[in-house]
């Protein structure tokens, strides 16, 4: 789209902002619930795109996108008219006789940035979020994954008039127009980089945003575990689409008492899970691009691997990957790897483990598994990270009771279920005094002396 044609776009909806329509709570109930029934109608559709864009299999694409989706908008879609009532005070007495409260109202228009590895539930839960809170939307899918990105555009741009709901599709340029004086609010959820090139892009214009990030997710093992479920948890976690997820475990760090045992049931496992794999496995999703996997396949010579290893650049394909040794300085190491290579280093001290995380950049979500209490308690509370969960990994985003989001690098902001409700609402306070009593001693010229003007606060506080 042009800059004039974003602008006439903007124009609409913010004109149709401005009837209030989007503020009643039966209109946003009606829009959820149209947009789950065309997720419902579209399933087959859906999942073919992202088998398209990533050799993303059934069971996953059904799973990470389809069932996140219409989870976290039923759930909102159950306790909306809940949430958007008036949330009453008490009233300070300086304000009495009178009546204070606050409510929630929408931004007006949201801007809300899609990522490429999971497209199309990633762009949608916030979608409910932004509707539930009486916005207007404007959707830019990643142009990355293009074949899910014009599904998106053809779902929402053929059952929803433009001054409400829109999808802008196209690149970085796209999103530099959209990012203007114009726009109310930015969600945008994708890499660290970009990250900061939106935040920066809003500032320009006193936007709000919230960033949903990533990082270098640490999974640390403790020596007391049950061995089998926590490699087979790490394992599913790790490599699930790749290995392309922002909360996948990015590294591990095992304790050396269980070594030796520990990466043998790493091997026997993994061989379990994807027995004899090529690029033709459907349960198994591929990288997304050329340069992506050129990324990756530099990472590999980065440590010792110690099973996997495969790629074919044609089908866009690494296999499972285990790498030990890995080279601390260099990208393995350093940068968020985003792909199905796990390098595994050890540990003897867990407080000289907690001492260098906390001289790291923050990560989105940290793991640790352990039967040992004291030091789960130790991880949760002398850690900081976006979110921690304890004998699990990316089981961590699948409650929508909880706040998802990320902390210093690794993003700004949470959403799912009522926090998607609470990022794009501003909760407007109100106080209603009444005309019935009216203290003279506030107005100038001013009576009171300092003293006493002191006891009277004293009292009103």
């Amino acid at each position: 789209m042009t800059k004039n044609e974003i602008d006439i776009l903007l124009e609409k909806q913010r004109k149709f902002f401005n009837t209030n329509k989007t503020k009643d709570v039966s209109f946003r109930l009606e829009t959820l619930n149209k947009l789950y029934q065309i997720i419902l109608n579209n399933e087959d559709s859906i999942i073919k795109a992202l088998y398209d864009d990533l050799h993303k299999g059934d069971t996953e694409a059904y799973s990470s996108e389809i069932l996140f989706s219409i989870n976290d908008l039923k759930y909102i879609f159950k306790n909306l008219k809940k949430w958007s009532k008036k949330q009453k005070i008490f009233t300070h007495l300086i304000n009495q006789p009178g009546t204070s409260y606050y409510q929630n109202e929408p931004f007006g228009i949201s801007l809300i940035i899609g990522p490429w590895n999971y497209p199309f539930g990633l762009i949608m839960s916030p979608l409910f979020g932004a509707i539930s809170a009486g916005n207007c939307a404007i959707l830019k899918p990643s142009e990355i994954t293009e074949n899910t990105s014009k599904l998106i555009a053809e779902l929402i741009n053929s059952n929803f008039p433009e001054e409400y709901i829109r999808v802008v599709e196209g690149g970085a340029e796209v999103t530099q127009l959209l990012i203007n004086e114009k726009i109310d609010y930015v969600f945008f959820t994708g890499s660290t980089q970009v990250g900061k090139i939106i935040m920066k892009s809003a500032a320009e214009h006193l936007l709000p945003v919230t960033l949903e990030l990533g990082g270098k997710n640490p999974c640390i093992i403790d020596k007391e575990i049950d061995l089998d479920v926590t490699v087979n948890r790490i394992l599913w976690g790790k490599f699930f689409n790749a290995g392309q997820t922002c909360i996948a475990p990015d590294y591990l760090i095992v304790h050396s008492e269980i070594k030796d045992k520990f990466i043998e049931k790493l091997k026997q496992n993994l061989d379990k899970f994807y027995p004899n794999i090529t690029h033709e496995n459907k349960d198994f999703t591929h990288i997304v691009n050329t340069r992506n996997f050129e990324r990756l396949e530099k990472i590999l010579s980065q440590g010792e691997i110690i099973f996997g290893g495969e790629k074919d650049k044609e089908h866009l394909f690494i296999s499972p990957t285990l790498i030990v040794n890995p080279d601390m300085n260099s990208e393995i190491m350093t940068d968020e790897i985003f792909g199905p290579i796990l390098p595994i280093t050890f540990y003897d001290d867990l407080n000289k483990v907690i001492t260098d995380l906390k001289n790291k950049p923050k990560p989105l979500t940290l793991y640790f598994f352990s039967n040992d209490k004291r030091n789960q308690d130790k991880i949760a509370n002398e850690t900081s990270s976006g979110s921690v969960c304890i004998n699990g990994t990316i089981h961590v985003i699948f409650d929508n009771k909880l706040p998802f989001g990320g902390v210093g690098m690794s993003g700004l902001g949470n959403y799912h279920g009522k926090w998607s409700f609470e990022t794009f609402s501003h909760k407007k306070a109100i106080v209603k005094k009444s005309f019935s009593f009216d203290m003279k001693q506030m107005y100038p010229p001013y009576k009171v002396n300092l003293a006493m003007l002191k006891k009277i606060i004293k009292w009103f506080y």
